[in-house]
């Protein structure tokens, strides 16, 4: 075997450097200031770089209970290179190194807790997107002083500079060892992702040891800025049965000064929070004597509702959309039809026994499209046939899952269902996209990343189906994507048991991703349900299917709308569109005047009446979010106009009845997602 290996550098120049070199003496090869600044190392083999292909950036716990890692991966820059690389020295700016500063941090963290809490066991501690947490069962639950106690010995943790050590041993003795000092939750993380005869990976820093496959900072000190945050319930494998551990949560950051505009954005993120403002702006309700995750929505909150289903019927209809509407309940039969009752099982409400046979609640509203298709028959001319549906569904969601109008156990999907041949199919799936990008634009957001969610060929109790179907399934699916030029990122494993799908995920206002529209393939169920189609052959042929839903739910969607305008909704969509402030009550006549006026126009006005003073109206509207809030007295009784004060601007001054009108209705029909467009 060769002394010598080949380092390629994102340059594309090459070095030849003894066997066993480290990233970090790259580094120093280069400049001192690099190896200074870079935080941990990117590698992939030089074969793998030559076949051009590239590593799934999915993130899982294997990844960090040492799994084998293949292609790309991320390393220490203390670890040996033994093979011909490509090598990426990553420093703070990479997104990637952030994380790995959050792991480490988690390693700290539990470093902490174990010095001033001896007695706690460990679980895992990954690094999120907004941070760090770590599980650990303790009997005596973490008070606010303890975790501000821990967040002071981080410190001192991070003071000493303990070097991050990585250490290989069998893994019997890992089991060993572990099972000896009580640690059940390690015991089951070697026992998961590692095989009999495996080497484990062990990291130290001073006298703490975690197993974990890594990689770290090189030592403590480069955990600089960092807090404990809060801590919570969570069950040992998410079964209510098990233990209840305790998971701690943080977040660290390369400085103080993205530290504080974390927190900052934190503030900003909880002044949006849907629900706060759900109850603010009286839009909806949960009530706990009807049962968690069930919504009421109030009148307001209703009107914005009618307004986006109405929009999206319309345009479902100007697509070539058919509206359908199904049962809320159907037999157990159909479900076990459909594959729901076998791999869908758990989301769903237990089976009814009604007198002539077991019922369930619908999940999905596949199934009852599927009925309405096979209920006559079909020719290659008809097709493709799309139904649409805002379907009330209902899922299963575990006590202590719900958020809000997030996470529900019941909501109104916005779905629709393509049957159609399989030459028709890419062009169906484009039209489904661009139809999702409308519904973004039109509501405000500018911004969204795409994933496609693949199978998972080894895991055959997730997906139904024959290899050729898949490979035909996704193939398309990557086509469409390439045709559009739309970039997106490949999520192996994450499709339905039906099919590959294309997730749309929209950013709002303060960057975060939200997952609501979706686009799937399926050729599974036309197959169950034996669906046909007489061919310009005149031979039956099995057509396939597209599932699709824009706004994912219409609750998810609202509360997504709530948190993105922090309930300043866009003039279209904002409950009340105008409040209408008399002066005094001899000023009651010219405001029902105009008020009627503007409701003819199509507007949504309110009136306050009241006999209070005209800054508390005016207060008042201002809280409620109102768009427009106009000032009416003696001036603009007699010169038919009103005094406009407009959300966010403030005093516009006097502006003629007419004008104003015709401004309003403008604004409403262009649907703009902001005033500020005016």
């Amino acid at each position: 075997m060769s002394e010598q290996i080949k380092i390629q550098l994102p340059d594309g120049s090459v070095r030849e450097v003894p066997r066993g070199t480290t990233p970090y003496d790259v580094a120093m090869s280069i400049s001192p200031r690099l190896a200074a600044a870079v935080v941990v190392a990117r590698v992939k083999p030089l074969t793998a770089v030559a076949a051009g292909t590239t590593a799934s950036e999915e993130e899982s716990e294997a990844s960090m209970y040492g799994a084998a890692a293949t292609g790309e991966r991320l390393v220490d820059l203390a670890a040996p290179l033994t093979e011909d690389v490509a090598l990426e020295l990553l420093k703070e700016s990479d997104e990637a190194a952030l994380k790995v500063v959050r792991h480490s941090a988690a390693h700290v963290m539990a470093t902490a807790i174990l010095e001033l809490f001896p007695e706690t066991k460990l679980g895992h501690g990954p690094a999120t997107d907004a941070g760090f947490f770590y599980d650990v069962y303790r009997e005596t639950p973490f008070s606010d002083e303890d975790l501000a106690a821990i967040e002071k010995r981080m410190a001192e943790v991070v003071a000493r500079d303990e070097k991050f050590v990585r250490e290989e041993e069998p893994r019997d003795k890992g089991l060993t060892d572990y099972q000896a000092q009580g640690e059940f939750m390690k015991v089951h993380f070697i026992e998961k992702f590692t095989a009999p005869g495996d080497e484990i990976s062990l990291y130290r820093n001073g006298n703490f040891t975690d197993f974990c496959r890594g990689p770290h900072v090189p030592s403590t000190g480069r955990v600089k800025a960092f807090k404990v945050t809060s801590v919570a319930g969570a069950y040992w494998l998410g079964d209510e049965k098990n233990q209840q551990l305790q998971r701690i949560y943080g977040t660290a950051f390369f400085n103080t000064k993205d530290l504080d505009a974390h927190f900052k954005r934190l503030e900003e993120i909880k002044a949006r929070d849907h629900r706060v403002l759900g109850k603010q702006l009286d839009l909806f309700s949960i009530q706990e004597v009807a049962g968690a995750g069930l919504i009421f929505w109030h009148p307001k909150g209703g009107l914005i509702r009618k307004t986006m289903e109405d929009w999206m019927r319309d345009e479902c209809i100007r697509r070539g959309y058919e509206m359908v509407y199904t049962p809320h309940i159907m037999r157990r039969e159909l479900w076990k039809i459909s594959g729901h009752e076998g791999f869908y099982s758990q989301n769903m409400y237990p089976p009814m026994e009604l007198d002539d046979a077991e019922y369930r609640l619908k999940p999905m509203n596949c199934p009852g499209h599927i009925l309405i298709y096979k209920n006559s028959p079909k020719s290659y001319r008809d097709l493709p046939v799309r139904y649409a549906e805002l379907g009330n569904v209902y899922r299963y969601e575990r006590s202590g899952t719900m958020h809000g109008l997030l996470r529900v156990r019941g909501f109104t999907q916005d779905d629709a269902h393509i049957f159609c041949m399989p030459s028709q199919i890419e062009d169906e799936v484009i039209a489904c996209i661009e139809f999702a990008q409308s519904v973004l634009k039109t509501f405000g957001f500018e911004e969204f990343k795409v994933e496609l969610s693949t199978w998972d060929p080894n895991d055959r109790k997730s997906f139904v189906g024959s290899d050729e179907n898949w490979e035909l399934a996704v193939n398309s699916l990557h086509n469409v994507l390439n045709r559009k030029g739309i970039p997106f990122k490949t999520i192996p494993g994450e499709a339905a048991f039906y099919g590959p799908k294309i997730d749309i995920k929209l950013v709002d206002v303060l960057g975060r991703m939200w997952q609501l529209s979706t686009v799937q393939f399926d050729f599974n169920l036309p197959a169950r349900f034996e669906l046909e189609y007489k061919g310009e052959d005149g031979e039956l042929h099995q057509p396939v299917m597209v599932h699709r839903a824009l706004y994912g739910s219409v609750e998810r969607f609202f509360g997504v709308l709530i948190e993105h305008y922090a309930g300043a909704f866009p003039m279209w969509l904002a409950p009340v569109q105008i409040g209408l402030v008399p002066i005094s009550e001899k000023h009651l006549e010219y405001a029902n005047a105009v008020k009627a006026k503007l409701e003819a126009a199509g507007l949504r006005v309110e009136l306050d009446a009241r006999n209070e003073k005209m800054n508390a109206k005016i207060r008042e509207f201002t809280l409620q979010k109102v768009p427009f809030v106009l000032v009416m007295g003696d001036k603009e009784a007699a010169s038919d106009a009103v005094s406009v004060r407009t959300r966010g601007k403030g005093d516009e001054g006097s502006v003629a009845l007419e004008a104003f009108v015709q401004r309003a209705v403008d604004l409403v029909k262009g649907r703009s997602s902001g005033l500020e467009k005016i």
